[in-house]
């Protein structure tokens, strides 16, 4: 085994927090070891003009830290998982789901305003969010807004938008939970799938075991209900794709939540399902099925 290792990070401070957060955890469990963090700017961060799905998607976000890994460059990239690709790379496989920070999505309201003002737009780059937030709102406009999180805020407070709309894990993690105006639960606004959840990557043959106990088996089936769930409703197109695992361990079970916007016929589709949590694939797979089926007919 290594005893030094590199972790890949995107340049901003969210990712950078996250990059740290599995740092110390690897510091503190394996003092033996030596970590660093080496950040670069992904094309994701630098095109901020445009809608993701018109110039390449999520996968913007992860093409320079693959790169890196393949380079020998890093030893693992720390991810927030719901921006990693469906599909990737058989040499640079997921090794690690971190426990999961609250998942849900939410309003964030210019400082000092209690409400929402309808007269401006909603600053919102995710389609998933604008549908479900105009099922609640069917009054709400919305206008592109991308960028980091500190720079939405910025254009938020200085008037160009009513409100934005963000996860909540991002928020919580930059130590930002104050500018929360309004919580969204599940059921309102099904979160990305893997929302809350950071993935570790790493390349394929090599000794990762000192990440075994950082894996939290249960956010790791609630990853693979979900990402399944994308996977089988072609997760690579930019259709509004939606699905959120809420375990009962207890009972070993997932109750997965999925949502679909079929762009073409505009129709919207919701459903859901309870499965093992053993199962946590196949269950991603028939909720996406009965999606399939209701598009078809």
């Amino acid at each position: 085994m290594k005893k030094e290792i590199t972790i890949g990070s995107r340049e901003s401070r969210l990712a950078v927090i996250q990059s740290e957060q599995v740092q110390a955890w690897i510091q503190k469990a394996h003092p033996e070891l030596s970590v660093q963090i080496l950040t670069m700017k992904t094309t994701g961060d630098i095109i901020l003009n445009q809608a993701l799905e018109k110039v390449g998607g999520k996968g913007l976000f992860v093409k320079e830290l693959d790169r890196a890994l393949v380079d020998g460059r890093s030893d693992l990239s720390v991810h927030s998982l719901k921006d990693v690709p469906m599909e990737l790379p058989k040499e640079l496989p997921l090794l690690a789901f971190s426990h999961r920070e609250d998942p849900r999505d939410v309003l964030v309201l210019p400082e000092g305003v209690t409400k929402i003002d309808f007269s401006k737009p909603i600053g919102c780059s995710s389609k998933r969010r604008m549908l479900q937030f105009a099922r609640l709102y069917p009054q709400a406009t919305f206008a592109t807004i991308r960028g980091n999180v500190q720079t939405r805020l910025r254009r938020l407070d200085e008037g160009e938008f009513s409100a934005t709309l963000l996860a909540a894990a991002g928020l919580k993690r930059l130590g930002l939970t104050h500018r929360i105006s309004r919580y969204f639960s599940e059921e309102e606004m099904i979160p990305a799938a893997g929302q809350g959840i950071l993935a570790v990557q790493g390349r394929a043959g090599e000794d990762m075991g000192f990440l075994a106990d950082f894996n939290d088996p249960v956010a790791e089936a609630c990853a693979y209900a979900e990402r399944s769930f994308v996977r089988h409703l072609d997760g690579g197109c930019s259709d509004p794709i939606a699905a959120h695992a809420i375990p009962d361990v207890g009972h070993g079970t997932l109750r997965l939540l999925g949502f679909f916007h079929d762009e073409k016929s505009g129709s919207t589709f919701r459903e859901e399902a309870t499965g093992s949590i053993k199962q946590a694939e196949a269950l991603g797979a028939a909720v996406a099925g009965r999606i399939l089926a209701a598009c078809r007919g």
